[in-house]
């Protein structure tokens, strides 16, 4: 029988946490008819079947795809759609984990409004780590898509962490642009692409479970989004609610001016040992409005974990904040340099 949802998986050098997921899919509860497409990235261990430890049921409903060479997975979700037969596309990054209801709760949307063709979903705020950073993010991203965004907007990032889209309509649009090579913001540019003519919109019933990254390897993943993304804004020439809006971005630049004022507030206070007064108080007090600024814009996110993990856990979010805004300032301003040139 013809599969309603084809779930995409992109996979490359990850076989336990591709196990982990399809041991999760397995378990699904009042889902439609389902067809699970890995797509085996260049993987340097052969990827099969049998590998995956499934039981003879299961293997029925999976199948891999193999591209001899590392590509990216713009290209490796492309592929996986053009071997799918279902009439919806589901994609999944291969390190969540869905609940019981994930596929249901994506396969409802669809039947209760024929009109809809895109919807992105959510990953929970829970962390299996107890690190700091782990959890910062994940409330991060929490707060992002539950407290902070507007309700009423016509369109959300098509986040391929969790997301589905009517296989007709991916296809006439051409699927992801390819010369992206890494996770970059394809996501992004396919966004506005669809968003042409359709709603995306935002099903928070629609779950995933995903364990962060440590700081470096998202502080990395912001400064080159960043970078990408001003190539996206220069063709635009405006913002939005998909990658910022005029007010993340405010948000970000008010997020720099509070460290290097309070950098400056601490070498002024140093250097001049009193005799320059008047060039103190000035910084100073450029470092107190800047700060109660940056406050009053991420108020709803500190209120939200002040409630979530208690004050001390806000004053480091607060912090780690204001480094991350740096990341993504560093790579606007490398990035608009660099592409006003080409």
């Amino acid at each position: 029988m013809k599969p309603y949802l084809s779930v995409i998986i992109p996979y490359f050098n990850s076989q336990e946490k591709l196990i982990k997921l399809l041991d999760t899919l397995f378990i699904s509860k009042r889902a439609p008819i389902f067809e699970i497409i890995i797509v085996d990235d260049g993987s340097t261990k052969l990827l099969t079947v049998n590998s995956l430890l499934l039981t003879r049921e299961k293997k029925k409903n999976i199948r891999i795809v193999r591209l001899a060479h590392n590509k990216g997975p713009a290209i490796a979700r492309n592929r996986g759609v053009q071997s799918a037969r279902g009439k919806f596309i589901v994609f999944l990054d291969g390190d969540v984990e869905v609940f019981p209801d994930t596929l249901y709760q994506i396969a409802k949307v669809f039947m209760d409004d024929p009109d809809v063709v895109a919807l992105t979903g959510v990953w929970v705020k829970e962390q299996r780590s107890k690190d700091f950073f782990p959890n910062f993010k994940a409330l991060r991203d929490w707060s992002y898509w539950i407290n902070e965004r507007d309700k009423s907007g016509y369109y959300f990032l098509f986040s391929t962490r969790i997301a589905a889209i009517k296989k007709a309509v991916f296809t006439r649009l051409g699927g992801f642009d390819e010369e992206y090579p890494a996770p970059l913001v394809e996501d992004i540019e396919l966004t506005y692409r669809i968003a042409r003519r359709y709603a995306i919109i935002f099903a928070p019933q629609v779950r995933v479970r995903h364990e962060f990254e440590p700081f470096w390897p998202i502080a990395k993943k912001y400064f080159l989004r960043a970078y990408y993304w001003t190539k996206l804004y220069q063709r635009r020439k405006k913002f939005d609610p998909v990658a910022t809006t005029l007010q993340e971005a405010i948000t970000a630049l008010s997020g720099v001016g509070v460290l290097v004022l309070g950098c400056l507030s601490i070498i002024a206070l140093i250097s001049t040992m009193g005799i320059y007064t008047s060039v103190v108080l000035g910084v100073l007090s450029l470092f107190a409005v800047a700060t109660v600024v940056h406050v009053i814009l991420v108020s709803k996110f500190l209120a939200f974990v002040y409630k979530e993990q208690g004050c001390v856990f806000m004053v480091k979010s607060f912090g780690t904040g204001l480094i991350l805004y740096c990341f993504i300032f560093a790579g606007a301003l490398v990035g608009r340099i660099t592409h006003a040139k080409i």
